[in-house]
């Protein structure tokens, strides 16, 4: 096989594992997205007060407004969900006037698991079912 050959190869076989990779992180985001709607009905009808929802920045204690309400899914409110059934990890960079003025975030897709990256995951399914679970006492 000549260099060129192999070349091809691997850019086809490099393409067919980003597909892959695309198509499975699109199933979990459709995933995600009917577990929150339906956490987001669920709540509404068990009529589970919004709150309004703020970031934290990577850095210090501050805490931005974001115009967004909703439930936090964690105690630590770094993780919620809006009453339009919206998945935010609410961190940003730190901002001078985000303090005064907000800041906008973006929604992310919802993963199946919450909290992989530190270590304390949790199946999204399973920490919405015990956030409703908690009610109004949740903190």
């Amino acid at each position: 096989m000549s260099e060129q050959d192999w070349s091809a190869k691997a850019k086809e076989n490099a393409d067919f594992h980003a597909a892959a990779l695309a198509r499975a992180r699109a199933g979990e985001a459709e995933a995600g997205r009917r577990l929150i709607a339906d956490f987001v009905t669920q709540a509404q009808a068990a009529g589970l007060p919004t709150s309004e929802l703020t970031a934290r920045p990577y850095r210090g204690n501050a805490r931005y407004r974001t115009g967004r309400h909703g439930w936090y899914l964690l105690p630590d409110r770094s993780v919620a969900v809006d009453a339009d059934a919206n998945f935010f990890i609410l961190s940003c960079p730190p901002l001078l006037l985000a303090r005064v003025k907000g800041v906008e975030l973006p929604p992310s897709p919802a993963p199946l698991r919450v909290g992989e990256r530190d270590g304390e995951s949790m199946a999204l399914k399973d920490l919405l079912a015990k956030r409703l679970a908690a009610g109004s006492s949740h903190p």
